[in-house]
């Protein structure tokens, strides 16, 4: 009985701390991507179209449930748009798959503007307007590391 309550005990501790972990907006804080930091993950976002708007870098557990789903992002960083090439630190919990989603918010109005607003995806997936722009998560799965783990992301415009 007293291993049964610990286990339900650690279960629930493992379960709010994961809840603790979601949804944190932060400001894109690059001493997390320093040497000997981590876990994180340094995302350059390549083609930039313009310096207007904002860059909005969100990272999800790499699972078919949570992946893209409204709620379930882990971490969020928006920053000022520079036309050209930025990066962008984003920390996650541990290490693990996951997948990160980068939108241009060109006017900056908050919502997505199919045809001004860019994006893309870790792994850099063909997107269609048959899968709506949003690829399945085994098409941007990749694996994070204890300290930091760097990918490129270039960004798609209508």
């Amino acid at each position: 009985m007293k291993k049964c309550v610990a286990l339900v005990t650690m279960v629930g501790l493992v379960l709010v701390s994961g809840t603790v972990a979601a949804n944190q907006e932060l400001d894109n804080d690059m001493s997390r991507c320093s040497s000997g930091n981590g876990p994180a993950v340094l995302v350059q976002v390549r083609g930039v179209k313009e310096s207007s708007g904002k860059i909005r870098v969100q990272s999800y557990p790499a699972i078919p449930g949570a992946w893209l789903a409204k709620g379930r992002w882990l971490h969020r960083v928006e920053s000022p748009a520079n036309e050209g090439s930025m990066n962008i630190c984003i920390p996650v919990p541990s290490e693990g798959k996951y997948g990160i989603a980068v939108r241009h918010d060109r006017n900056g109005n908050g919502k997505t503007d199919i045809s001004q607003d860019g994006g893309g995806f870790s792994n850099n997936p063909s997107i269609s307007i048959l899968n709506l722009g949003r690829p399945p998560v085994h098409k941007v799965v990749f694996q994070a590391g204890p300290g930091v783990t760097r990918i490129t992301v270039n960004l798609k415009y209508m």
